[in-house]
């Protein structure tokens, strides 16, 4: 494998580290949530909201590196008559890139809306954190993904040996 693409992999391991510790991190505080709520009737406030900014970070933290190993579901309705045309790749590419197009514009929304969340001082109802941040984490990660699958589509198109060899 390519040393850049072994250093990429090397470097997606953090992102889902990131979700994962969310995802636990979410399931302790579910699990107090419901203790608190039942034995003592007190439930935890801000759960609401840290359970939405969790979901949020599990989510975005995981897509750019679902996209770029294709582990998105997928249909294969059209599989056969791609492969007897041997259009594959082109399939492939297309759907990469037209999927990179259509990620970009909805993160750049994102931005805009994180700038005016910023401006106007918005922030989250019990812990009073910044609602920016979250907003410029999602754009963030939405840009990351657009240029991984953008990145899968090169390698679709000039090295797909190396794709075939990332899921080893």
């Amino acid at each position: 494998m390519h040393p850049l693409l072994r250093f990429l992999k090397s470097l997606s391991h953090l992102p889902m580290i990131v979700a994962s510790v969310a995802l636990f991190a979410l399931m302790g505080l579910t699990f107090a949530d419901v203790l608190m709520r039942s034995i003592f009737n007190a439930p935890i406030e801000a759960a609401t909201e840290l359970i939405r900014m969790g979901i949020a970070l599990i989510v975005f933290a995981a897509l750019p590196v679902l996209s770029a190993r294709n582990g998105h579901i997928a249909v294969d309705l059209l599989d056969g008559p791609f492969r007897k045309l041997g259009l594959e790749r082109v399939r492939d590419t297309v759907v990469a890139l037209g999927c990179a197009a259509m990620l970009w514009w909805p993160a750049g929304r994102i931005v805009d809306l994180a700038e005016r969340a910023r401006s106007y001082g918005d922030v989250t109802e019990y812990l009073q954190i910044p609602t920016y941040y979250m907003a410029y984490f999602i754009a963030a990660m939405t840009y990351l993904t657009a240029l991984a699958l953008i990145g899968r589509a090169m390698l679709h198109i000039f090295a797909p040996q190396e794709l075939v060899s990332q899921n080893d």
